[in-house]
This record gives C-alpha cells, sequence and structure tokens, in this order.
C-alpha cells in the first residue's frame, strides 16, 4: 500500500510533537512547508535554528532574553524593589501589556504538580529566596495562576519567603479561579494588580 515517504513520515511525526498540533494538523503542515517556497519555508527552519541558539534565560529572573539580561532587568526606570512572581514567560507578558505594573518579575518557569513529578526544587524559587535576601526588595507579588496548581505554587513560595520580612501578596481574584493569566484581558489583569492583597 502507498505512503508518505520517511521524509515526509519524519516532518509530519515531528509537528506532530507540539502541543496543541494532532495528526492531521501535522499534515497539513508539513503540506504547507512542502508547498511554499524554499526562502519561505527555510526562513521557518533558521527561526527554530536561532531561538534554539539566540534565547537563554535572564540571569536574574529567568525571563527569556537574548543577552544576560532581559529587558525589563535592563532597564534602570523599573522599580525593583517590588518583583512580581510569575508561572511562564508568557504570564510576563501578558501584565507587561496591561502597563499597569512597574516592578520587575521572577519567573518560577513552572508551577509545583507532584503528579507531574514537578517538585518546588525543580522550580526558580531558591534563586527567588536569594534575590530578596539580597537586600532592596519591599514586595514580592505572588501572580501565579488562580487554580489549584497555581495556588499551591504561591504558597509553597510563601513560605519559602518566611523570615526574610518582605512583604507577601496575591493577586486580587478579579482573575477567575481555574483560569489562566495568559488569556486573561488588559481590564481584569490591571484590576488585579492594582488591588492586590497581602497573603
Amino acid at each position: 500500500m502507498a505512503g508518505y515517504s520517511k521524509t515526509i513520515e519524519r516532518l509530519i511525526s515531528e509537528l506532530g510533537k507540539l502541543p496543541g498540533i494532532g495528526p492531521r494538523s501535522a499534515e497539513r503542515i508539513a503540506f504547507y512547508i512542502l508547498k511554499t517556497d524554499d526562502k519561505g519555508a527555510f526562513a521557518l527552519s533558521d527561526a527554530i535554528r536561532d531561538v534554539k541558539t539566540n534565547i537563554r534565560a535572564c540571569s536574574v529572573c529567568f525571563n527569556l532574553a537574548e543577552s544576560e539580561l532581559c529587558g525589563v532587568c535592563a532597564d534602570p526606570r523599573r522599580d525593583k524593589s517590588t518583583i512580581c512572581v510569575v508561572e511562564q514567560p508568557k504570564d510576563l507578558l501578558a501584565l507587561e501589556a496591561t502597563g499597569a505594573y512597574r516592578g520587575v518579575y521572577h519567573v518560577l518557569m513552572g508551577h509545583v504538580a507532584p503528579m507531574e513529578g514537578i517538585e518546588p526544587e525543580d522550580l526558580t524559587i531558591a534563586a527567588l529566596v536569594e534575590r530578596v535576601r539580597a537586600g532592596g526588595v519591599d514586595e514580592v507579588l505572588l501572580a501565579t495562576n488562580p487554580d489549584v496548581a497555581g495556588d499551591g505554587t504561591a504558597l509553597h513560595v510563601a513560605a519559602a519567603l518566611e523570615g526574610t520580612g518582605v512583604k507577601i501578596t496575591r493577586l486580587a481574584r478579579g482573575l477567575p479561579a481555574g483560569g489562566q493569566i495568559e488569556y486573561a484581558n488588559k481590564s481584569i489583569l490591571t484590576d488585579a494588580i492594582t488591588q492586590r492583597r497581602k497573603m
């Protein structure tokens, strides 16, 4: 029985590993790449190579960066006395889009999920505690997702910061429980930031 060549099968297989891409979508994308001209196809492969080669974690906050510091940490106008803790870089971008927050960030690179094998020590919590202990920080705003994993992660972070003397706050519940920060609109996020409460 006729089938795809090994090269096409490999492309479909690799595309199918992407989140949200099922076998049919992977097949459609593979045929789009086949039909597009060389310039377009190689531009895609170059972009993938560049992102894997050039993007790294910011040495201070773990946000995505192309140099040692991300744009936020390198900005002298940011208020470094307040650190907003988020789960992922995409959450940082959602909060930045509101224009309501002028402090700095700390990206945990995930949330605590024991069933998935993700423990507190797998996140960047220890680095956050070091930042706070180094001084100059008055407030840590916990902006983890308002769901079970996010709330549990916030509790772990708060416990790790106990005894540092820093004020710990949490985003106000303008965010729906069980929702994701990256999908919230600007007005909801603005309210959540401005109405944050002590934890």
